[in-house]
């Protein structure tokens, strides 16, 4: 995984909370790409940004590590998974699953983008979701099961597979992540455990979103409490990378 960081930038948050000249200053590549300006992406994608959104995206496809805003756009991950040109699984940690039928035709939405991803990446083999209703389930149906009793089993799993981590910061508690969806109930330390399983993998990408935009109603505290832990997993992850 590539120590080059994506900061794929929709709503500004980065700069309010004071993260992105915290990326900027860790010494690394850092691809800061500003899309607010495109229409028709909050939520909902439609045809025309999703392919403006993955022009300006395509040059910073490579990076290990991507930061995609607020979690109205996890849709994102479905961009960025496109460029994946051999097999790989995804790992989605979150608090949905992501995976509903669209609302609107067939847009692309933050609640539908696993379901798209499926249909349209050939080189997607397997998705499996950590978090929703506590409990570890692949898409294929053959391991569903209480999250609690570890990852082990989903670690073997994986072995000798490239594996795409995607990571919602709403499967946390709000000591730990403020998003404007419902959240989960774990740790920042559950999560970085799940994490240090995971790291050992052959894993090409790892990407966050669940951000709270002022413009969506964040108070200096909830950006003060997602720029700590934005802190503390990007410095998990690239522990890994200098390793």
């Amino acid at each position: 995984m590539k120590p080059e960081l994506l900061i794929a930038d929709l709503s500004g948050v980065y700069e309010a909370e004071g993260f992105l000249p915290y990326l900027q200053g860790l010494g690394l590549p850092v691809r800061h790409v500003e899309l607010g300006e495109i229409e028709g992406t909050v939520c909902y994608c439609d045809p025309a940004a999703e392919a403006e959104i993955r022009r300006r995206l395509a040059p910073g496809a490579a990076a290990g590590i991507r930061w995609i805003d607020s979690g109205d756009y996890h849709y994102v991950t479905k961009i960025l998974a496109e460029f994946q040109a051999e097999p790989f699984d995804l790992v989605l940690v979150d608090n949905h699953p992501d995976d509903q039928e669209p609302a609107f035709g067939g847009v692309l939405s933050c609640g539908s983008w696993v379901k798209a991803l499926k249909e349209r990446q050939p080189m997607l083999e397997e998705v499996w979701t950590l978090g929703p209703d506590h409990r570890v389930r692949n898409a294929s149906g053959t391991v569903d099961r209480e999250l609690e009793a570890g990852i082990d089993d989903l670690v073997a799993a994986l072995e000798g597979k490239r594996v795409y981590v995607s990571i919602d910061k709403d499967v946390l508690d709000r000591g730990w992540a403020r998003t404007d969806w419902s959240q989960g109930t774990y740790t920042l330390d559950c999560l970085k455990g799940w994490l240090d399983c995971l790291l050992r993998l052959d894993v090409v990408a790892v990407d966050v979103c669940g951000e709270l935009a002022p413009a969506k109603g964040a108070t200096p505290e909830d950006l003060r409490v997602n720029f700590e832990t934005n802190v503390e997993l990007q410095d998990h992850i690239l522990g890994y990378l200098k390793r």
